[in-house]
């Protein structure tokens, strides 16, 4: 079953998708945080027949939700309307970083990061 992974960002939003059996994240791209999102996201959406999705929640250094945080709650709420997929809330913090450790920084750090993200879930959901 696949898998796509959302590294929400104010200005950029990475993207990662798991292989066909939803085992393996990996990087897929980056895309600017527009008007247009959640067109672009229904359209990977359908093109890559996803059927489950995970997105990094943000909190702040107390644990509370932040103001990221907030705009991906709107987001989860028009990919509930618009797609009807299961949507899957997973930790994001450090990610950003720790892709950044493992390839430096590239213009794919945000879509490392969701690989990273979509890694995290698939692990803590293993059966």
């Amino acid at each position: 079953m696949r898998k796509l992974g959302i590294d929400y960002g104010t200005k950029k939003i990475g993207l990662a998708l798991t292989d066909g059996s939803g085992i393996m994240a990996f990087p897929h791209s980056v895309i600017p945080n527009t008007p247009n999102l959640l067109k672009t996201l229904v359209t990977l959406i359908e093109k890559e027949k996803v059927k489950e999705i995970v997105i990094g929640y943000s909190l702040d250094r107390n644990g509370k939700p932040n103001a990221v945080h907030t705009a991906v709650e709107g987001l989860i709420l028009d990919l509930t309307l618009e797609t009807g997929l299961p949507i899957h809330l997973q930790s994001e913090q450090y990610t950003t970083q720790a892709a950044i450790r493992l390839q430096g920084k590239t213009k794919m750090t945000d879509a490392a990061a969701a690989a990273l993200i979509l890694d995290s879930f698939i692990t803590s959901n293993k059966k």
